[in-house]
């Protein structure tokens, strides 16, 4: 049987992190994950969920539907308005995880509706990598990842 093989029937790997919740809640999807923080004031175009910025490393890619993991907000307090905009716009992430709690990233995170969770007890963006499974249960303060498997890594 070749590596490949044994890869996709291997058992897939699943980590639980233990969080603070900042908005209730309970989603899951594949998770989009930037070490960058995200503008959103010019930083995002929120009819579509794409980062626009012009030196971010998920440029030109989309939030919409996934489980975004990030640092947290920069800008200006105009980063809950394009948020909440997405969110109007059927754009919006899921579920948010993030590091660092600022008054942009709450108020962007209730205005988006979507399950939002910081102080994870260990650094999401080392545990949790861009296509893994993430199920965000705010509400217990739980993050579930299950890993993406090898095979589908490629």
């Amino acid at each position: 049987m070749s590596t490949d093989a044994i890869d996709a029937v291997a058992p897939q790997t699943k980590i639980v992190l233990r969080g603070r919740k900042v908005v209730g809640g309970c989603a899951e999807g594949e998770a989009i994950v930037t070490r960058d923080t995200i503008s959103g004031w010019g930083g995002i175009n929120e009819r579509e969920g794409t980062i626009i910025e012009r030196r971010h490393e998920l440029r030109g890619q989309s939030f919409k539907d996934k489980i975004l993991v990030f640092p947290g907000a920069k800008g200006s307090s105009g980063w809950s308005a394009y948020f909440h905009m997405a969110r109007l716009n059927g754009a919006a992430p899921r579920a948010m995880i993030f590091n660092k709690m600022t008054t942009k990233i709450a108020l962007g995170a209730v205005v988006t509706h979507a399950p939002a969770m910081t102080e994870l007890e260990q650094d999401p963006l080392t545990i949790i990598e861009t296509g893994d499974w993430v199920k965000v249960d705010a509400d217990n303060g739980i993050v579930e990842i299950t890993k993406r498997t090898k095979s589908s890594r490629m």
